[in-house]
């Protein structure tokens, strides 16, 4: 009994911080699968890095105060983000990354390095990038109806959101907008799954490419809204194998999505670049708006193109 009680893992401890308290300070301080609480309000210049194996990262929303906003303010964490998630199972919820900038250009809200991060009910606004990832082969990401925009402008191609080469990527439920240059989302995951989110650049947007998977992969796009803003530096709206193949298997689902070009410029909406063997393509009942080249989206396999005009208030 005495051999048991001692391999028993300790009870899991809440910290709770506020505004000022030091969230670097009780990230040094909390043990493998501990919670730290943020109460909502403004923290600013506290930076950090979370090296636990497991660990979870919480705001305490408020009515009157609303959530947590950790402002970089001028400092970063090792020359790379507001937060950087070294390793283990991690989750975040309900906290706001604001104004990330470092040396190189890379600054951002989250930088995620190893094992398996969600993000929960975040918002992640005026950083170089909103969440990048490190190019490691067993990682996993995983974003639930969280919100991206504001992408610095006159900056070093600031991505909403920058997936390396890891295992897996999961967005869905979330809103990206507002970018400048860079993509909304960019993903070079062996597994890439885009499940009901609203990409749309939107009035001011100057984003490049929605929703790019530069070296192809194993891809499902469903039922999304993916548009293009009148100030898009690129006409491409979804762009997959742009950089080249990679090791496969390389296949694209893409299908009940609504891509709209609100640029007056002609787009081309699904743009796939050829490889031999081709990739494999699933193309099929998408609505497209304005005016362009649907490329792999064939009126055949039940894609629609329709006049802007006749687009739904609801997906604009």
């Amino acid at each position: 009994m005495a051999l048991l009680q001692a391999t028993l893992p300790a009870a899991a401890a809440t910290l709770v911080v506020t505004p000022g308290q030091g969230l670097a300070e009780a990230l040094r301080r909390a043990a493998d699968g501990d919670v730290i609480e943020l109460a909502a309000g403004d923290y600013r210049g506290e930076v950090g890095v979370i090296e636990q194996k497991r660990l979870t990262l919480r705001g305490v929303l408020h009515d009157v105060g609303g959530r947590p906003v950790l402002h970089a303010a001028g400092r970063h964490a090792e020359g790379k983000a507001i937060l950087v998630v070294r390793q283990g199972e991690v989750q975040i919820e309900n906290i706001e990354f604001r104004g990330s900038r470092v040396p190189d250009g890379n600054g951002a809200g989250i930088r995620f390095e190893r094992g398996r991060l969600t993000v929960l009910n975040c918002a992640i606004f005026d950083n170089q990038n909103g969440i990048l990832t490190a190019n490691t082969a067993d990682a996993e990401l995983t974003v639930r109806d969280s919100e991206f925009g504001q992408a610095p402008q006159g900056m070093k191609l600031p991505h909403l959101l920058y997936v390396g080469s890891i295992a897996r990527f999961t967005l869905s439920g979330s809103r990206l907008g507002g970018g400048a240059q860079g993509h909304l989302v960019k993903s070079r995951a062996r597994v890439s799954e885009v499940r009901n989110n609203q990409l749309v650049d939107g009035p001011g947007g100057q984003a490049a490419y929605e929703l790019e998977f530069p070296n192809g992969g194993d891809v499902t796009v469903v039922g999304n809204v993916i548009g293009q803003s009148a100030g898009t530096s690129n006409p491409a709206l979804v762009s997959y194998g742009a950089e080249g193949y990679g090791a496969g298997p390389h296949s694209l689902v893409l299908s009940d999505n609504t891509l709209v070009n609100g640029a007056s410029r002609t787009a081309v909406f699904v743009r796939v670049r050829g490889a031999s063997p081709p990739p494999s393509l699933r193309v099929v009942d998408n609505r497209l708006y304005g005016p362009g080249d649907p490329g792999a989206a064939l009126p055949a396999d039940g894609n629609r193109q329709l006049p802007l005009s006749a687009l739904p208030a609801s997906s604009r």
